[in-house]
């Protein structure tokens, strides 16, 4: 584990940075971003991460609001963070807690052992998302590098 500060910039790249991913419902979101994340490092089980997000909506739901969902779960055996950014084609159901349909997904998978830092992240990530017009920048990208660009630009 490096030393390097836990932020945004430094958990997303480029690769798992999807835009409008075509999802039927929150379960296929979900299914999308666990293949690719182990898409790009296949020492991670598709099924168990996929298996861990699920269990963790069960608890309950993700979904912040403004049709924004924050999915994450731990993984045994990571040893690094894993983020994922996507937009959606057309918003699914989500059992936000506004009951709005979601759009604007960013997955978070972290160690077993997650410590207070992957805890400011999803605040980070939370407070960025608070911000209605950074978001629909978010949302009018038309593709991936775009969106990359956007999310990690300095200064929301």
């Amino acid at each position: 584990m490096s030393d390097t500060p836990l932020t945004i910039d430094n958990i997303l790249a480029p690769e798992l940075t999807l835009c409008r991913v075509s999802a039927s419902s929150k379960k296929r979101a979900l299914e999308f971003i666990a293949e690719q994340i182990n898409h790009q490092d296949n020492t991670l089980s598709e099924t168990q991460i996929f298996n861990n997000l699920i269990s963790r909506e069960r608890l309950g739901s993700t979904g912040i609001g403004q049709g924004i969902a924050i999915p994450h779960c731990r993984l045994e055996g990571l040893d690094h963070v894993v983020g994922v950014l996507m937009t959606l084609e057309e918003s699914v159901e989500f059992d936000a807690i506004d009951n709005q349909p979601v759009d604007l997904i960013f997955a978070l998978v972290v160690p077993k052992e997650a410590t207070s830092e992957h805890l400011e992240l999803l605040s980070q990530l939370a407070e960025k998302f608070n911000e209605r017009s950074f978001c629909d920048r978010l949302r009018q990208c038309e593709d991936a590098n775009t969106l990359y660009e956007r999310m990690t630009a300095s200064g929301g």
